[in-house]
């Protein structure tokens, strides 16, 4: 396989080869960043989201990339945060727990999947974190302490 065919997406829906996971379309361009590819990796399990009654370092609700690497380098424990950076596929070890809207943003590509409901990297407060579902795209928030699933991403730039 040639490097240009491993740069070719496949359908989305559809495992990228070598790129750890399954193609999840393209996340639009939001303030100025520049529009990507977005992987989907594997279940990874359920995790807690983080302390109970503390704000977070993560704040936004598009960047998954900078709240995920914003709660690693906190000194609190983000569970599912941490499960996210730490997982690596397919020789890439670039992956993060995806911001609410990059989820969303994954659903109306993917449309219905059976992954149930999946923290998002986007803390909504002291006491709640977002996540979606995936059977029926809904966004809610749980509490922090909630174990809900963990399904890391990883982001390509478009060339």
């Amino acid at each position: 396989m040639n490097a240009q065919s491993q740069l070719t997406p496949p359908a989305i829906g559809e495992i990228w080869p070598g790129q750890g996971g399954i193609y999840a379309g393209i996340v639009p361009t939001r303030d100025g960043a520049e529009a990507y590819h977005l992987i989907i990796g594997d279940d990874l399990g359920r995790f807690e989201w983080g302390p109970y009654g503390e704000d977070s370092p993560a704040t936004s609700l598009i960047d998954g990339q900078a709240n995920t690497q914003a709660l690693v380098d906190s000194d609190a424990s983000y569970p599912a945060a941490v499960a996210a950076y730490e997982h690596q596929a397919d020789g890439h070890a670039d992956f993060y727990l995806p911001a609410a809207a990059e989820l969303y943003e994954a659903w109306l590509n993917l449309g219905y999947k059976d992954w149930g409901w999946v923290w998002s990297s986007s803390q909504r407060s002291a006491y709640y974190a977002f996540g979606l579902c995936f059977e029926a795209g809904y966004q809610g928030y749980y509490g922090k302490p909630n174990g809900l699933r963990v399904r890391p991403v990883r982001r390509l730039p478009i060339q």
